[in-house]
């Protein structure tokens, strides 16, 4: 905001200014003088001394505040401004205004120099100069203007401290610009505090900020707090303040209480502006609130409010998502009379509606009386014709639209879609040969039809052909095809044809069905080609398909048939760092796999994860995995995790009781083996005669003998630090 020049302030005593500052003479010698003596004597000293001397004069010439203004914008540096300031302050007649102390303020906060503003607004409040008030108000709206929000509080403070009252008007252009400058909430709050510090009042627009804030930083039950004690400090909420808050309840997907917020304000008697209704009517038509819209629509023609384009567009699309077509028409021809073109998107809109009601000669009489030219608009009749079964109706209608020329690619595809899903390749084909005539070229959508009626008819040696085709034009098909033309040739037993379809699919991003990618992995996994499924494993996620836990299982399962464990271990990596879940059968598979001497330590951990994620090993497993952990002394990791099995009917036996009390005290945890012998007593089992004597034996404080002590060496590289990083 640009500062009107201000008549000079006159100073009795001007002395007392800047009496802390440095002092420079009134004549020209002693101020060249005073700027050697600062410089120092070099040579940039020399170069500073002269632009000050020549600021002097300039304004010994011309001793106006405009003069003074536009050299303070000219000086080199701050330091030098601050001088020729100084210098100013000391003149009988000062050439002082709120603009020149604003600049100066200004290069100062530049510079960071805040206990110098400091200094300068304390010595303006000293002066207690008539007008002075008005000085304090100008120069925070200057630097509001200027986005010096740090300056402009020092300026606040100050006034405060000197009892002169900074408007509201004022509070609120400095809380504006933080809003508009996205300085966020806390430099907000900083702001707003100072405001209630110095005793302003807040009013409508200083609510309508902190409101606005909050929602922005997703705050939303606290702006509506704050609504809500707008009565209580006798604020009167406006269009504005309902704007900010439905605009953010549909933001947040709270529409019902949108609504509810639009009732109050009509209940208020506040009348919408604008800008409330270019915001809020099409988040009205948006989240369907279909009675706000109209009621908000009919207001704007009460109050001659001009309506757009856009917002005639989103209330017609609104009506025809009801199935309100005489209201949807009458909107058009209003906008037709207001001088509004009627957009793409509005003929599509009324169109379908009218199909969607069945009323099919209505659509097209609309699109004829409207001498309407967007071809999409045609082509949602075609649909519409294909959609209820009318395919010949589609075709002579298609026929007719080609010879006016409002048909294209599109238009083609829909009805050769329609016969193919049919299963009519014949009819099919004629169309694409008059299609092609026609000078349009088959594409992605032709090809994709064509082979997904090829697959429903059974002829994949057709489908596969029609992919060679494909391959050549360098096109793709879409996801639906795509799938079924893999799942088609998986069902022919032609497992490399499929991989060949799929690789060449995902290097273009397409997507393949979770169950087709399942069926690809099975086949392929059947006929060995192990490593191929989990390569296509890898470049489905790469393009978006997830994979089932039936998926990984199959590849599991086939891995430890063909005894290819390393190929487990990569396959489970993969899956850690693509961070996939596992489910039971996936846990005991690896679990199994890691029952070895050189991963047991990793079997523990593995463990311990799965009962901790609410899975239990099954029988098998649980029964090779204790007498392994006994062996290795490992016992004592797993022991909580054990404790929580063996609770589980049917998991434990008198064997593997004994083999994990046996092997608990022999690690030193007899504790934690006497929690599973009260278990096996109250099952009414007897400890074996091993373990019965260790029992005596650590009874008797004898230390059993470790006969198979492991010790495992844990670095950087190894496998357990795989499985601790990934599972957790």
């Amino acid at each position: 905001m640009a500062l009107k020049v201000q008549s000079r302030m006159w100073f009795a005593r001007p002395h007392l200014l800047w009496s802390r500052l440095m002092c420079c003479s009134f004549s020209d010698a002693p101020a060249a003088r005073a700027s050697a003596a600062a410089g120092g004597g070099g040579g940039g000293a020399r170069g500073c001394s002269s632009e000050f001397d020549s600021a002097i004069r300039s304004l010994r010439i011309n001793p106006q505040p405009e003069r003074l203004a536009h050299i303070l914008d000219s000086a080199s540096d701050f330091n030098l401004a601050l001088r020729i300031f100084r210098w100013a302050s000391y003149q009988r007649m000062p050439i002082h205004t709120v603009d020149t102390y604003a600049r100066m303020i200004a290069k100062l906060g530049d510079a960071g120099n805040h206990d110098e503003i400091g200094g300068f607004l304390k010595e303006m409040v000293r002066l207690d100069v008539p007008g002075l008030e008005k000085v304090m108000n100008d120069l925070v709206q200057f630097l509001s203007g200027k986005n010096r929000f740090d300056e402009v509080l020092l300026v606040i403070q100050h006034a405060s401290s000197g009892n002169f009252k900074i408007s509201v008007s004022s509070c609120n252009g400095v809380l504006c610009g933080l809003v508009k400058e996205g300085r966020g909430l806390r430099p907000f709050m900083r702001a707003y505090m100072e405001v209630v510090k110095a005793g302003v009042l807040p009013d409508v627009e200083t609510l309508n900020w902190l409101i606005e804030v909050l929602c922005e930083a997703g705050h939303l039950e606290l702006a509506l707090v704050q609504f809500d004690k707008m009565s209580k400090k006798r604020c009167i909420p406006n269009s504005r303040t309902f704007k900010i808050l439905i605009t953010a309840l549909c933001s947040h997907g709270r529409a019902d209480e949108s609504a509810d917020a639009f009732d109050k304000m009509l209940q208020l008697g506040c009348i919408p502006d604008s800008s409330f209704c270019v915001q809020v009517l099409p988040l009205f038509c948006k989240f369907n609130k279909l009675k706000e819209a109209r009621k908000l629509h009919q207001m704007m023609k009460e109050y001659k409010l001009q309506s757009d384009q856009h917002l005639y567009s989103a209330l017609i699309r609104c009506l025809c998502e009801n199935q309100l077509l005489d209201d949807a028409v009458t909107t058009v021809n209003d906008m037709i009379a207001s001088g509004h073109a009627l957009m793409r998107s509005t003929f599509v809109n009324i169109v379908d509606c009218y199909c969607t009601l069945g009323q099919f000669h209505k659509a097209v009489n609309f699109l004829e009386e409207n001498d309407v030219a967007e071809i999409e608009a045609y082509n949602v009749l075609l649909r519409s014709l294909c959609k209820t079964g009318r395919v010949q109706d589609s075709v002579n209608y298609l026929t007719e639209l080609h010879s006016r020329g409002l048909v294209n690619c599109q238009s083609w595809n829909i009805v050769i879609a329609q016969f193919c899903n049919n299963g009519n390749i014949r009819r099919a084909s004629e169309l694409i040969c008059r299609m092609i005539v026609s000078s349009f070229t088959a594409d992605e959508s032709t090809y994709s039809s064509v082979v997904s009626c090829y697959c429903k008819l059974g002829l994949y040696k057709n489908a596969l052909d029609m992919f060679r085709r494909l391959d050549v034009s360098n096109l793709s098909l879409n996801s639906e095809s795509f799938s079924q033309l893999v799942e088609s040739l998986c069902h022919m037993k032609k497992i490399q044809e499929a991989a060949e379809v799929f690789k060449y699919h995902c290097k273009r991003g397409c997507n393949l069905t979770s169950e087709s990618l399942e069926m690809l992995i099975q086949e392929s996994c059947m006929v060995g080609m192990i490593r191929e499924a989990i390569k296509m494993r890898s470049l489905a996620v790469c393009t978006g398909t997830s994979c089932t836990f039936t998926t990984y299982n199959t590849i599991f399962r086939a891995l430890l048939h063909l005894k290819k464990e390393k190929d487990v271990l990569l396959l489970f990596a993969h899956m850690l760092m693509e961070g996939c879940l596992l489910n039971e059968y996936t846990y005991n598979c690896i679990l199994r796999y890691f029952l070895t001497k050189e991963t047991i330590f990793e079997a523990a951990i593995l463990f311990n994860r799965m009962v901790k994620d609410g899975f239990v090993p099954d029988q098998e497993t649980f029964e090779l995995l204790v007498p392994e952990m006994a062996l290795s002394s490992l016992l004592n990791m797993i022991s909580e995790s054990l404790l929580t099995v063996v609770n589980m009917d049917g998991m434990m036996s008198p064997r593997i009781s004994n083999i994990i009390i046996y092997g608990l005290i022999k690690e030193g945890f007899k504790s934690e083996a006497c929690k599973f012998l009260d278990q096996m007593i109250e099952k009414g089992w007897v400890p074996d005669s091993r373990t019965h004597s260790i029992l005596l034996s650590s009874s008797g404080r004898e230390e059993p003998r470790e006969s198979d002590e492991v010790n495992h060496t844990v670095d950087d590289d190894n496998v357990s630090n795989i499985l601790l990083e990934g599972l957790d």
